[in-house]
């Protein structure tokens, strides 16, 4: 090394990486947010459809026996506007989260229990036309009796998407050979990449999610970008923009829902992010 050379800092080396890789691949396509209701995010708010965004996925409809939906369970104090949500610019399309709990061994000890709660769900008018349907007991392979789902995912409305993710880092090779051996074909998969928890760096991510599509066909597969990290005192912030840029840029023009919109995916990142997302 030249001592007269001063090193490049690794702020400018994560800067100069994104702006390489944004110059080279296509802009990231966000198709949709995620929104989580509970009693203190029940109506959502931003502007995410400037990042392209125009569907929405609500994680459950029910969760521990609340009904965001006012029946199948005791209605929660606060009821989104769900008229209101369906005609934002960026819920257009809205796949529709069935029964789930806030704890997931909770609800892995008892998929039965959400199912006869989902029947219910599904059988509800609502003011809004499906564009889908996602069963929110989320999928990874150190889960012994996932399996034992594909007879409850059979019984429910189609198109279902289930979500998938792999603690284990068995790697996508591995992850898409136990999908196939008992995942009925007609389900969707929505890939979390990981990101938000350290599990591995969004490349590797998007190593996953080309194997997935490889193997189970575009159509059937997207990812969900998680837009938070954890925080220092316990808990979870949101991503910085820097962090945000460089994960997305990692994923080129794969079809990308944000984890989670109403959260973690302020107006100020989005008039932030919309320029490196959408450029003129």
């Amino acid at each position: 090394m030249n001592p007269l050379v001063p090193p490049l800092r690794p702020r400018f080396l994560s800067v100069l990486l994104t702006l390489l890789l944004g110059a080279c691949a296509a802009p990231p396509q966000i198709v949709g947010t995620v929104w989580q209701p509970d009693n203190d995010n029940a109506q959502p708010r931003g502007q995410w459809h400037r990042l392209g965004a125009h569907e929405l996925l609500v994680q459950w409809s029910v969760v521990d026996g609340i009904s965001f939906v006012g029946a199948c369970g005791a209605p929660a104090p606060q009821q989104p506007d769900w008229p209101r949500i369906a005609a934002e610019p960026w819920a257009q399309e809205i796949i529709v989260g069935l029964a789930g709990r806030f704890d997931e061994r909770a609800a892995r000890a008892d998929p039965a229990a959400l199912l006869t709660a989902s029947l219910c769900i599904a059988a509800l008018p609502r003011p809004f036309k499906v564009s889908g349907w996602y069963f929110p007991v989320e999928i990874d392979p150190s889960w012994q009796e996932a399996p034992q789902l594909a007879a409850l995912l059979e019984r429910l409305p189609k198109p279902l998407w289930v979500s998938v993710y792999d603690n284990s880092n068995i790697g996508g090779n591995a992850l898409a050979d136990w999908l196939q051996r008992w995942l009925p074909e007609d389900i969707g998969i929505l890939f979390q990449d990981g990101v938000g928890v350290y599990a591995r760096e969004p490349r590797v991510a998007a190593g996953y999610f080309r194997i997935l599509r490889e193997r189970f066909g575009q159509q059937r597969v997207r990812m969900i970008a998680e837009a938070f990290r954890p925080a220092a005192a316990g808990g979870f912030r949101p991503a910085t923009l820097d962090e945000l840029e460089r994960q997305l840029a990692a994923y080129g023009d794969f079809p990308l829902y944000l984890f989670e919109g109403p959260r973690y995916v302020s107006e100020d990142t989005v008039a932030r992010l919309q320029r490196f997302v959408r450029p003129d």
